[in-house]
């Protein structure tokens, strides 16, 4: 058999003096490397040295021989000069060898250790046959399990779906690469965590966080983020907030909703950006949430203390405290709150604000998706030219305003020269062109008129942007502003509105929702 290849295979860590095992041309220890063996075996007697696992010389040449038949592969030239100035090839065999050692696990060839995986009842047991180099290159966990056993023998104690999974997390240590369904993901994003394969890890949260619109039977979002929060892996939690917040008007329609954890539920709450048809919508999804889940008093008081009163029409507020029996329960918890609301509903908010210290979030509307709070834009061949288009929403939340109109003028320029651009032409004494091959997509929303109506009143903008993944149509990017997506800066600086297969684009068409957000100045002194 001819010689088998030399390969530099580094670990995880580096190895000490004693975990490493040399080997001589003829295949036996050095003499060197006998006499120290000779002599920890004669301090082991006298109980001065632990011991340790050495890697076992068959199982290393059990390796070669895998890795020598695999070394078959193709001679690829390379341009490049080398430091002598002459012509470099490359031997590539990386997929035959991965062949290999997928072969080598499967049929478990010079294995030394087994893996006996149990599950907490010990109702199901999994038993693998692996190889410790192997373990130890991929995960410092195992490195520092196999160190410390005192058998081929590794018992590991695993919950009933991350043992369904272990035999493709060991097949990843040895491929590279894993297959997996939805319903995969969080054991083995578990599995990559626990065992620190830190790889792994990475790209099963890229797979949740893309994958956050998929269909499941009853919904994974929630639980997604309920495991990623004790986890502590902070880019999925705020994916899945994020997603949650965004789409919640899906969510609360789900069989989901319901099974959310109270501290997800004050979280979600507390946020001014979430994106529903109404806060009407949000009172009765909490109602049903209340109902199924009983939970404490003070949970109940402070979700429904959470709900902002003040941007439900009085006619509402009136059906609530009639009909609603969770409203009925707990009325002495927000008697407060809905009397302010009706006070912020029968007088003008200026002048409201000289008599009540009202500060608060009871009067800073959501993301709602409702015709008087703005309207939804479909651009079509969002690439070709300038779009506009005018919409009417209210002049504000309060009864006094919401009778009044505004009529609001959107223009949508898809490639407009960034102002940071313009001063590139202002240096070289050029005319400044307003719009130019490779400038970025930008909208203006002003009003058609002025008011003295509008006087306290900031109008906030919102614009929602939507895309299309698993076939669902979800919100992809908020962004607010004051008049221009240009305070912004980003506004749709990854979407490729080019690309036919774009995501942003459904059906030819660029989707958005403009959300008017009227904010009265003497009533919130601080952005909350």
């Amino acid at each position: 058999m001819a010689p088998c290849p030399h390969w530099s295979l580094k670990p995880a860590h580096p190895i000490s003096a004693r975990q490493q095992t040399l080997i001589s041309k003829d295949g036996k220890l050095s003499r060197q490397k006998q006499k120290s063996r000779r002599s920890e075996d004669e301090q082991r007697k006298d109980g001065m040295l632990k011991p340790v696992v050495l890697i076992q010389v068959g199982v290393f040449l059990a390796l070669c021989r895998q890795l020598e038949a695999a070394a078959t592969g193709t001679l690829k030239g390379d341009s490049t000069q080398d430091g002598g100035g002459s012509d470099g090839d490359s031997i590539s065999h990386s997929l035959a060898m991965v062949q290999r050692l997928e072969a080598l696990l499967a049929q478990g060839n010079g294995s030394d250790v087994s893996l006996r995986v149990e599950t907490p009842n010990a109702d199901e047991v999994k038993v693998i046959q692996a190889h410790s180099l192997v373990l130890s290159l991929q995960s410092p966990v195992f490195e520092e399990m196999l160190l410390s056993r005192n058998s081929s023998l590794l018992v590991l104690k695993e919950s009933s779906d991350c043992a369904a999974v272990f035999d493709r997390f060991i097949r990843y240590l040895y491929c590279g690469e894993i297959s997996l369904r939805l319903d995969q993901a969080l054991p083995l994003h578990k599995l990559a965590t626990k065992y620190q394969v830190l790889g792994l890890q990475q790209g099963i949260t890229q797979y949740m966080t893309q994958n956050l619109a998929q269909d499941s039977p009853s919904g994974h979002v929630a639980g997604w983020y309920e495991y990623a929060l004790q986890a502590g892996d902070v880019a999925l939690k705020d994916s899945c907030l994020q997603y949650l917040a965004w789409n919640l008007s899906a969510v609360l329609q789900s069989g989901e909703w319901v099974t959310i954890s109270s501290q997800l539920l004050m979280t979600l709450l507390q946020r001014s950006d979430l994106i529903l048809h109404s806060e009407m919508e949000l009172f009765a999804a909490l109602e049903a949430w209340i109902v199924q889940n009983e939970p404490d008093g003070l949970t109940a008081e402070n979700a429904l203390r959470a709900v902002r009163y003040a941007m439900m029409p009085p006619r509402e507020l009136f059906r609530l405290q009639t009909q609603s029996s969770v409203l009925a329960r707990y009325q002495e918890s927000v008697r407060d709150l809905l009397y302010m609301s009706y006070q912020f509903h029968s007088a003008s908010p200026l002048q409201m604000a000289k008599y009540f210290d009202v500060n608060c979030s009871l009067f800073v509307p959501r993301n709602y998706l409702s015709p008087v709070w703005g309207s939804p834009w479909i651009i079509s061949n969002p690439t070709r030219d300038d779009r506009s288009t005018s919409f009417q929403t209210q002049l504000g939340p309060s009864g006094h305003d919401a009778s009044k109109r505004v009529t609001w003028n959107a223009l949508f320029s898809p490639r407009w020269i960034p102002l940071s651009v313009r001063s590139m032409y202002a240096e070289a004494g050029a005319m400044q062109p307003t719009r130019v091959e490779g400038g970025r997509p930008r909208i203006i929303i002003t009003p058609a008129t002025s008011s003295a109506d509008f006087a306290g009143v900031n109008f906030q903008k919102t614009v929602l942007v939507m895309a299309q993944q698993q076939g669902k149509v979800v919100v992809k990017h908020v962004y607010n502003f004051h008049q221009s997506t240009e305070e912004n800066g980003d506004f749709l600086a990854e979407a490729d509105l080019y690309r036919r297969t774009s995501e942003y684009l459904i059906d030819s068409s660029l989707i958005l929702h403009i959300v008017v957000k009227p904010l009265y100045q003497p009533l919130i002194t601080t952005k909350i």
